[in-house]
């Protein structure tokens, strides 16, 4: 036995090494569970949490008056958060913020700073509340859904998590830095959410790719546009990606002179406005953005308007692009989807995510399913108290008046009525006028009531099946209340943009069907594919659909597309979908930046913009012949083609070539006939002149630009038609009321189109009711202008109508080259 005496355990020797080791180990856990990362069930990080309860505490609801934001943050530091105000308050203006949060928890009033990076008034100058989706997040807080512990000094409970009805750590995404580890959880469109949370309860099986068809990707609050969705659905797969986020700009033009002017209506997630000017500013000043010569702020309450003014004949697309790469318009967003899950962190993928969501959703049904349940045996437990009273009422009156006191008045109902002592103590304090007999039937109603949620709550704690009815239910309702349309626009990838300068000028086959597919092939195909005698291009059109425009032309070329609101709008030949001569093709919607219900024309192919006229014709009658030099400098959002009115619309638009006629053909069957020169050149913006003086409630329905000796085509709405030879249509001077096209009457009807066609083409013809017919245009009889035609389609249905018609290029014809002037050398980009 050794005689050294024993070192108590407080002056114990420890290694140093092990005493920091542990320390740290203990300040890296405290951190990372108490202050930085968000928890996975309801996305608050504590100090957000306690924000909302000490406001939950001052009742400060969505509807009630807003308080003082120092009362706010004083209370939650007194009573939650012992870190000082001046740390809570940063916290509570950034829930208040619509441009960091996209779905703010807090209504802030007052100044609570701005996306230009101006920082909020102080806390005693503003007030605050709840918002609804703050108040969604605290619903069934009292009903025992989740664990309580003391708060810091133990004069009060506070909650661990709130119920949260909606996945706010995916709606509303979080950002922390904790020791070691951080998280950068990106906004989501709560609609989407929701669908997949109902996707993953109906389907636990589905995929991560599956869950990809409704989560699209991250929703900023700011919108922008997402360039591509390779780091998404790694992100969604794993847990870490990285997303690139473009703003939203489009073209203006700037006043005469052929310039452009860029506006910026979206900036990246984040991105401070003010810097992200001041860059740009620079950028100009010391000569990096070339081709710019000013930028202006024109934001307002309405939103982002942020302008770039190009100098005379300098590219808008080159100075955007300078712009993506040298300012923050264009920005990297990291997604690390670390939260804690069970007090400890973890990498999570989407899917995950959400099954974490779903797990304690079910939880707080339960355990609310419980509370409820225990309430309303307790009240059964009276109402059975308050009939066995009421049925022995006398001898219950006789025992209460005969004793002594309330205490002996309990003792004996329990001893003689048989009742609990909760029952008598809630009989003895029974009002009388609960003895009459309407209360009576109320007592005996209430009974029913409370037995039946008695049995419905029974059967939700007994059915897995019915508590996730429950949350489903209360997903859609969630849905319901706060979804909205997405705000991030989901882009092409940035490597898809390739420089022009590394594409062939080949020459291709493009083609474009009647219902806006378009699509391109090599010419080499095109002419294997005639050999093999497959049709035209072997393309996979619906029935209802069929290749109405084939031509040559070169990669480099253009495509000027006109829409009915008047405008036209530029692609170049290799933006154009490279398919199979078997594939339908992409719709030509998808590739433009089209405003409102704007809906493609024409289609007129350009190598030459040096030489040519462009003729255009509304419905109203209007026709304006353009150069071609006047659409030669193009912009993304497009251009001014013709001025409208708001009743008129773009009908046709065609090339003028020499020795053409211009035909324009009404509704009512009327047409008229006179040289393309008889309209005069004009600029582009102008509304055009008088081609065709319309009769009351007439309307142009189609344009023809053809030789003397061409075949014009008429369809009527009842199925018939005829062709005419173009010479039997005298040549007018422009302006006339035209003449007789078509003898339109009740047999007929309506002039649906006219077309020029050739005796090898075939006419389709689509009707309202889907029936579609392929009639060889040689099989027409031709008749004179002053007839009713003859019947080409026979209707399956009697109030059938025709819709459309349209000219099927022949099997065995060869696509044409743009019908413009000589090839020269197109326009830079």
């Amino acid at each position: 036995m050794s005689d050294t005496p024993a070192i108590p355990n407080a002056e114990r020797p420890l290694l140093l090494e092990q005493e920091m080791k542990d320390s740290y180990l203990s300040y890296a856990m405290s951190v990372i569970v108490s202050r930085a990362l968000p928890d996975v069930r309801d996305g608050l990080k504590p100090s957000q949490r306690r924000i909302l309860v000490a406001m939950n505490d001052l009742n400060l609801g969505p509807r009630s008056k807003q308080r003082k934001c120092a009362k706010i943050a004083g209370d939650t530091s007194g009573n939650y958060h012992p870190h000082g105000e001046s740390v809570i308050y940063p916290t509570l203006v950034r829930m208040a913020q619509p441009f960091n949060m996209r779905y703010p928890l807090i209504h802030g009033q007052g100044n609570f700073g701005s996306i230009d990076g101006d920082p909020p008034a102080a806390m005693r100058y503003t007030e605050a509340r709840m918002t609804s989706a703050a108040a969604a997040l605290m619903e069934d807080l009292e009903l025992d859904t989740v664990d309580f512990i003391p708060n810091y000094e133990g004069t009060r409970q506070e909650p661990t998590v709130l119920p949260s009805r909606f996945p706010n750590l995916l709606v509303n995404g979080s950002n922390g830095i904790a020791v070691g580890m951080a998280t950068s959880i990106p906004p989501h469109n709560l609609g989407e959410v929701c669908q997949a949370l109902r996707a993953v309860i109906e389907r636990p099986d589905i995929t991560v790719d599956e869950l990809m068809e409704f989560v699209k990707g991250p929703d900023f609050p700011t919108g922008g546009v997402l360039c591509g969705t390779y780091g998404v659905q790694m992100a969604y797969r794993t847990g870490r990606g990285a997303v690139t986020v473009r703003g939203k700009a489009e073209f203006e033009e700037a006043g005469r002179g052929n310039r452009q002017r860029i506006v910026i209506t979206e900036i990246p997630f984040q991105v401070n406005k003010t810097v992200l000017i001041e860059k740009i500013a620079d950028l100009i000043k010391e000569g990096r953005l070339e081709g710019a010569s000013d930028v202006r702020d024109e934001s307002d309450k309405d939103g982002i308007r942020i302008c770039v003014e190009c100098k005379q004949g300098e590219d808008a697309n080159v100075i955007l692009n300078r712009l993506y790469e040298f300012t923050p318009l264009q920005e990297n967003f990291s997604i690390i989807n670390i939260a804690l899950v069970d007090g400890r962190p973890r990498t999570l993928s989407l899917k995950e995510l959400l099954a974490e969501f779903i797990a304690y959703r079910r939880k707080v049904v339960v355990r609310r399913t419980k509370h409820l349940l225990g309430k309303a045996l307790e009240r059964l437990h009276l109402l059975e108290g308050f009939l066995i009273a009421l049925d022995r009422l006398d001898e219950v009156i006789k025992l209460i008046r005969a004793s002594a006191d309330r205490a002996d008045a309990i003792r004996n109902l329990v001893k003689q009525i048989a009742l609990s002592e909760r029952q008598a103590e809630a009989i003895v304090d029974m009002r009388l006028h609960r003895l009459t007999a309407l209360e009576r039937e109320k007592i005996q109603e209430e009974h029913r009531q409370v037995s039946a949620e008695v049995a419905y709550y029974r059967k939700v704690l007994g059915d897995p099946k019915e508590v996730d009815r429950i949350v489903k239910e209360e997903i859609e309702k969630t849905e319901k209340e706060f979804g909205d349309a997405r705000r991030t626009e989901i882009g092409a990838p940035l490597d898809d943009t390739v420089p022009e300068d590394l594409i062939p000028d080949e020459e291709m086959t493009v083609t474009i069907s009647r219902m806006g597919y378009v699509k391109r092939l090599s010419s080499g195909e095109y002419r294997a594919q005639r050999r093999g005698g497959k049709g035209i291009i072997g393309t996979d059109a619906q029935d209802d659909d069929f290749v109405e425009q084939v031509f040559i032309a070169n990669n480099h070329d253009y495509l000027l597309l006109f829409t009915d609101g008047g405008r036209v709008h530029w692609l170049k030949v290799y933006q154009l979908p490279l398919l199979s001569r078997y594939s339908r093709g992409r719709a030509i919607a998808n590739l433009l930046q089209l405003q409102g219900e704007e809906k493609i024309t024409r289609v007129i192919p350009v190598r030459d913009f040096s030489t040519g006229y462009l003729v255009m014709c509304t419905k109203l009658g209007v026709i304006k012949r353009t150069e071609l030099s006047a659409f030669s400098r193009p912009m993304r959002g497009g251009i001014i083609a013709i001025g409208l009115h708001d009743d008129d619309a773009l009908v046709g638009v065609r090339v003028a070539r020499k020795d053409d006629q211009m035909l324009i053909a009404s509704k009512d069957g009327y047409a008229i006939c006179f040289s393309s020169e008889d309209a005069r050149p004009m600029g582009r913006p102008a509304a055009g002149v008088r081609g065709m003086k319309m009769r009351e409630g007439d309307t142009v329905v189609s344009l023809i630009l053809a030789p003397p000796n061409a075949t014009v085509m008429t369809v009527c709405a009842n199925g018939f038609g005829k062709r005419t030879p173009l010479a039997e249509y005298r040549v007018q001077g422009r302006g006339g009321m035209g003449i007789i096209n078509i003898k339109t009457t009740e047999r007929n009807g309506d002039v649906v189109a006219v077309l020029e066609v050739t005796d090898d083409d075939d006419l389709l013809i689509a009707t309202q009711r889907g029936q579609v017919v392929r009639t060889p245009v040689r099989d027409i009889s031709t008749l004179g202008r002053a007839t009713q035609g003859v019947r080409l389609v026979r209707f399956k249905e009697d109030d059938d109508k025709v819709a459309s018609v349209g000219r099927m290029l022949h099997e065995d014809e060869e696509p044409t080259p743009p019908p413009v002037a000589e090839p020269g050398t197109p326009p830079a980009a």
